[in-house]
């Protein structure tokens, strides 16, 4: 069973929780990431099959609205499952499921925020090292991956890996972990606010995001700079005006991230 990490600089944190067991469903058709065994040899060399590596990844970096979310799991090296794989080649229900095999294998899960208020203030260049940094400094491991290649100033070690959710069972499941705990946070504050479609679109920049943000201006939970850029008519965003850092924003919308 899966155990949380204290997260002394983040917003939120929280286990990943299934409600109801699922039943199966077809395969993804991408092949699950190997077992991490070379791979911890080779960067961190490992030579225990007991080696803790910790695997972190994060969601919500090109989204127009709601937090960043990242998450750091540790699993087993010689793990590898079908489902455990890219969380953006999964569905909403494979994910799921995953989350369910996930916590059965891990030994350590912990989710970490960054709420809009801080993404605006410093900016998402900001909130993506921060995010990352106080996820390394939570979970104790013998190593850290990390899947993109983003630097991060932490006393850990941290290796950065483009595509890592591909090759590192544990990078795909905090991948898979970050997504469905933020999808869930998006669907609730469509609830609260259904105006942007949020259930959908998770604040994404898509047309109907997008038209709703002109014809009613920016809501609280909006990224200002990230509207800014996206938005092409003014009208009805005067909201959006006050706070981001140009300098700092440097992604716009990507729904793969």
């Amino acid at each position: 069973m899966a155990r949380t990490q204290q997260l002394p600089r983040t917003a939120r944190q929280a286990l990943l929780t299934v409600t109801e067991p699922l039943e199966w469903e077809t395969m993804p058709t991408r092949q699950p990431a190997p077992p991490a065994t070379t791979y911890a040899r080779a960067e961190f060399g490992a030579i225990e099959s007991d080696f803790r590596l910790c695997g972190m990844d994060e969601v919500g970096r090109g989204a127009l609205a709601g937090p960043l979310v990242a998450a750091a799991v540790i699993l087993p090296l010689e793990f590898s499952h079908e489902l455990v794989a890219d969380s953006k080649s999964l569905s909403p229900r494979q994910r799921a499921m995953a989350a369910t095999v996930i916590r059965a294998h891990a030994s350590a899960v912990a989710i970490s925020t960054i709420e809009v208020e801080l993404i605006n203030e410093h900016g998402i260049g900001w909130a993506n090292q921060e995010i990352f940094a106080a996820l390394a400094e939570a979970i104790d491991a013998d190593g850290h991956a990390g899947d993109g290649n983003l630097h991060v100033p932490s006393r850990r070690v941290i290796h950065n890996l483009v595509g890592g959710d591909r090759i590192v069972p544990a990078i795909a499941a905090a991948s898979i972990v970050a997504k469905v705990y933020r999808d869930s946070l998006m669907t609730r504050y469509h609830h609260e606010t259904p105006t942007y479609s949020w259930s959908s679109n998770m604040g994404y920049g898509s047309p109907a995001h997008l038209a709703a943000l002109r014809k009613h201006g920016a809501h609280p939970l909006h990224r200002t700079l990230f509207i800014r850029n996206h938005v092409k008519e003014a009208s009805g965003i005067a909201s959006c005006e006050a706070g981001g850092d140009a300098k700092n924003e440097k992604h716009g919308p990507d729904e793969s991230t």
